[in-house]
């Protein structure tokens, strides 16, 4: 093992200071550090120098930060137009303000401590969403919508006691992997297939799956590529005939416009919390939650906290805590459901803050402004020779899938070209969905001025 012996304190190691480091041994009774790594075998152990370069002041070091960040090109130097998972929208300064707070942003896994308010702004956070879902329960927040759709599908089968669930074959391939890794091995995931026209779930294959042994359909609305679905009820209908649970994922920036999931037979609707005033943050800005009816079997099966109000014993007055902490791995440990560790809880109270702000007003004016603006984008690219800017008839929210089939260029070239315009094409397909060749996901929010659409119509359309 390297030496770790110093006689300086590391500017961003705590309890390096020397006499600190050798008071800590004493009390504990090691001579050494490397007598607590004793049980490590030798040859486990790297025992050279490590090949690192000199230390750096600190001047040095933010100089060597800022011109390897200054690498990277972000969507305040160029007009964006990828989506899929990830969205550029308008985040309100109030966001940063409130989860900037010292509070809440020094403590470790973005849970606040001590307890400055932090059971009541879970509280208050998992209110809104209940709200904006039109469920009851909603829980502190896990990693991502993947996770979230994985949690929610080995709910499912814990309640149903079946282990086979069906997923449409439009849903995001990484959000697919992330599922069949979560939930591998004991829940098999079996796709189903969509209409080429619409991309909506082909029901007669649909019939075709459910069985005795499905725990749950899941599916999306709006989809992955952009589509509304718009059999839901149909879908909810067939699953509940086969006794199967119905798990909706949903875009929350949606439900401004389009009714919540659980209006069209939703058990457990999930989703991703990044819409909702928190920045891409390169694609970690990312934050899952799971929403379900205030129901003990479903309560039960939450492998995440949860957070209630209730009386104390001075009248009058009112509590924020645990709601059944007893079933969560932090209490049963090996014996939880599901381990519940590091989470982002930070993002649910950006999430709450966004939500207090916006109100349904806000909710309502912000899905109406992305429609308006998606639509305008998909009426001027299919003006262009040769592009058919929707591939899917119907009506599509924020995202739709651009055909570049009939050009002479592919996906790759395009966006290529659209670069060097200052321009961030689409997701290309080609490779996600080779069965739709050269087409690519587009996403337009309410970021998307008027001026930035025309501008990618005029560069596309120069390219022909």
């Amino acid at each position: 093992m390297a030496d770790v012996k110093s006689t300086i304190a590391h500017p961003y190691i705590p309890n390096t200071v020397p006499e600190v480091r050798d008071e800590m041994l004493r009390i504990i009774g090691a001579n050494s550090v490397e007598e607590l790594f004793a049980g490590i075998p030798d040859d486990l152990k790297y025992n050279k120098k490590l090949n690192i370069p000199d230390a750096l002041s600190e001047y040095e070091l933010s100089r060597n930060l800022e011109k390897t960040l200054s690498k990277n090109v972000s969507t305040k130097d160029v007009i964006s137009f990828l989506g899929g998972g990830c969205w550029e929208h308008y985040v309100p300064a109030v966001c940063d303000e409130v989860n900037s707070r010292a509070e809440f942003l020094t403590a470790y896994a973005g849970d606040e401590y001590e307890d400055h308010g932090r059971f009541q702004v879970l509280f208050e956070y998992q209110s809104l969403v209940a709200e904006l879902v039109d469920m009851d329960v909603v829980n502190v927040p896990t990693f991502d919508w993947a996770q979230a759709a994985a949690t929610s599908i080995r709910m499912a089968s814990r309640m149903t006691d079946r282990y086979e669930v069906l997923i449409p074959k439009t849903i995001s391939p990484d959000r697919l992997k992330i599922i069949k890794n979560y939930c591998s091995p004991h829940i098999k995931i079996t796709l189903v297939d969509y209409n080429p026209e619409s991309g909506e779930m082909d029901l007669d294959d649909l019939k075709k799956k459910l069985s005795e042994k499905t725990a749950a359909v899941y599916f999306e609305n709006p989809s992955y590529l952009g589509f509304i679905e718009t059999a839901c009820k149909e879908i909810g209908d067939l699953a509940k005939e086969h006794n199967a649970i119905t798990i909706v994922g949903v875009d929350p920036s949606s439900l401004g416009v389009m009714e919540p999931p659980s209006r069209y037979g939703a058990d457990i609707v999930c989703g991703e919390l990044q819409p909702l005033g928190i920045h891409m943050n390169y694609g970690g800005g990312l934050s899952g939650f799971i929403a379900t009816r205030d129901e003990v079997k479903y309560v039960e099966e939450f492998p995440s906290r949860l957070f209630g109000v209730a009386p104390t014993i001075k009248e009058g007055e009112y509590g924020f805590g645990d709601v059944l902490y007893g079933r969560t791995s932090m209490a049963q440990r090996e014996k939880g459901k599901e381990s519940v560790g590091t989470q982002t809880s930070m993002w649910a109270i950006t999430a709450g803050v966004y939500l207090a702000l916006m109100g349904p007003e806000g909710m309502k004016e912000l899905g109406q402004t992305i429609m308006q603006r998606s639509q305008y984008a998909v009426h001027e690219l299919d003006k262009i020779e040769g592009i058919t800017a929707s591939h899917f008839k119907g009506v599509n929210f924020k995202e739709f899938v651009v055909d570049f089939n009939e050009t002479a260029l592919t996906v790759k070239e395009i966006n290529k070209k659209l670069r060097e315009k200052g321009i961030f094409g689409g997701i290309d397909l080609s490779e996600e969905f080779p069965e739709l060749g050269q087409c690519a996901l587009y996403c337009v929010t309410e970021i998307h001025l008027k001026e930035d659409i025309d501008q990618l119509v005029q560069a596309v359309r120069s390219f022909k």
